[in-house]
């Protein structure tokens, strides 16, 4: 999990457009499935994760993520419907952490300068910790880190690093600490 910038016309870029378009037919296979099909919902899981999903992380879909290499999952983990994972940046989810529904964890953007901007996208990764639980249509920003037992509160917006055991909401707002 680095940060950087991909730029457009390069190798590098029209590999990731390559692998966005086969999670995009993944996905769409996956959020199409009749919800008792655990086994085609664990085979297509570990096709847009290139690896077999943990037996104890539970998603439940719809669940869309665009390049799928750049997710790890920790134990127990609970993924509610209706998701965004956006990865090439790199998710990382620790033990036990709870995403309620509607979540959007984005780890890539554009350039802020204008001259820039259309020349490709920038990434950095996102890193939940062990225990968080963040809320409901709650929307995880490039380069943040989620600290060990914090909670985001529902449709948070959070575009820096939260503290471990604090509690979040609004645009980062700290409400309290946690003991």
């Amino acid at each position: 999990m680095v940060e950087g910038r991909l730029r457009r016309g390069t190798p590098e870029s029209r590999a990731f457009a390559e692998r966005v378009q086969v999670v995009m037919e993944l996905t769409s296979r996956l959020n199409v499935l009749p919800f008792g099909d655990l086994e085609g919902r664990w085979s297509l899981l570990g096709e847009i994760l290139g690896r077999p999903l943990p037996d104890d992380v539970t998603i439940y879909p719809p669940f869309y993520c665009d390049y799928g290499l750049g997710i790890e999952f920790g134990e127990q983990v609970f993924v509610n419907q209706g998701c965004s994972f956006l990865d090439l940046g790199g998710i990382r989810v620790g033990d036990r952490a709870l995403i309620g529904p509607g979540v959007t964890l984005s780890t890539a953007g554009h350039p802020v300068e204008l001259a820039e901007r259309y020349d490709g996208i920038t990434y950095a990764p996102i890193v939940i910790e062990e225990d968080v639980w963040i809320g409901a249509a709650a929307t995880i920003a490039p380069g943040v880190t989620i600290g060990r037992g914090a909670v985001v509160g529902a449709g948070a917006v959070v575009a820096k690093d939260v503290p471990p055991m604090t509690v979040v909401t609004g645009a980062g707002h700290v409400v309290r600490k946690l003991l």
